[in-house]
């Protein structure tokens, strides 16, 4: 019974039965055997570019790709936070970017990771409903490979829409908390869901927990599918040049994360302006709040993307050591798998 492999695997005949020294290759009826012998950083790029098989019943790969989410995402989040907390920051009191790690720095180390539990219990449910769903998705469309773009581009966009339905919630209430303007009148989460809960069924859909859900859906489902179209290709390529394992994974993740965020940050800017709005009469359309934008920044396009560069520059950093860790542990989970068989 073919087995699907994980993201970043392309399709090929081999199963490795011994260290990195040794492979034996079985192509169709004829059994060939090759021996290949190990080259410096060889062992990233066989885990790349190769399938195996499985006994009919035995529990596929991709199941375990939702935890490798969680963890990949967990870890990320929480050696970033110091710069989630500069944008927060700049976000609650307009500052600069000095004057917001002025601030944090006057509050002491011990105080860089207050708060942190609320991005970090998201960003893990974001990397367990992206990088699962996806794996799940992309075995379902091309189960035995190799996998096309199309079938990358398919998955990582239905992956997208799954973490725009299930977390779009959560950023809601956020940037309502983070708008400066509202401190007074919604001071706690808990006074943010009284508000949403005392609206009618459908209020509290569309005037509440799903406002700007739309834009939401659009840079979700686009980010992730350009996100999965182009990493495997980057890392494989980077993984050619004979580099450590770890460094195309990185570079990959880096590169997705900084092109992503920059095609998609005006989407970004929509969808903040859009759930800093609140109750029955300060609720513009979805065209009212895009010409909004666009009007408040003077009709220019550069001026859409005035204080993006720490979002971007975060995303960067954030995605990069995401992928280089979620890489990692899959590699770590691969090898202990092919020690048991």
């Amino acid at each position: 019974q073919s087995r699907c492999e994980s993201p970043g695997l392309s399709s090929s005949p081999c199963l490795l039965l011994s260290p990195p020294s040794t492979a034996l290759c079985f192509l169709s009826s004829t059994h060939f055997v090759f021996s290949m012998e190990e080259q410096n950083h060889s062992s990233g790029k066989e885990l790349q570019h190769r399938t195996r098989t499985e006994s009919p019943g035995k529990k596929t790969w991709h199941s375990q790709a939702y935890a490798l989410g969680a963890v990949s995402n967990f870890m990320s989040t929480f050696l970033t936070f110091p710069i989630y907390k500069v944008v927060f920051r700049q976000q609650i009191h307009a500052v600069a970017v000095s004057e917001a790690v002025r601030q944090l720095w006057h509050e002491g180390p011990q105080y860089f990771y207050r708060g942190i539990y609320p991005p970090l219990l998201s960003k893990t449910l974001q990397g367990t409903l992206l990088f699962g769903t996806y794996d799940s998705l992309l075995c379902s469309l091309s189960p035995v490979g190799p996998h096309s773009l199309g079938h990358r581009w398919a998955a990582g966009l239905m992956s997208g829409v799954v973490e725009a339905v299930a977390l779009s919630p959560f950023e809601r209430v956020q940037n309502v908390l983070q708008d400066g303007r509202k401190q007074a009148r919604f001071p706690s989460t808990f006074s943010i869901l009284k508000e949403f809960n005392s609206y009618g069924l459908w209020g509290r859909l569309s005037l509440g927990y799903y406002r700007g859900f739309w834009p939401v859906l659009l840079r979700n489902s686009l980010g992730s599918a350009l996100y999965f179209s182009f990493k495997d290709p980057i890392q494989d390529g980077l993984a050619e040049q004979g580099l450590p394992h770890w460094v195309p994974a990185l570079v990959s993740g880096s590169v997705n994360g900084t092109i992503t965020c920059l095609v998609l940050y005006p989407l970004i800017v929509l969808v903040a302006n859009m759930q800093s709005h609140i109750g029955w009469q300060s609720m513009p359309s979805l065209w009212a709040s895009a010409q909004d934008v666009w009007d408040t920044r003077g009709r220019k396009v550069f001026l859409i993307y005035r204080g993006g560069s720490l979002v971007i520059l975060r995303s960067s950093v954030t995605w990069g050591l995401t992928t280089a860790i979620h890489d990692f542990l899959q590699r770590k989970s691969r090898s202990r798998k092919e020690l048991k068989d």
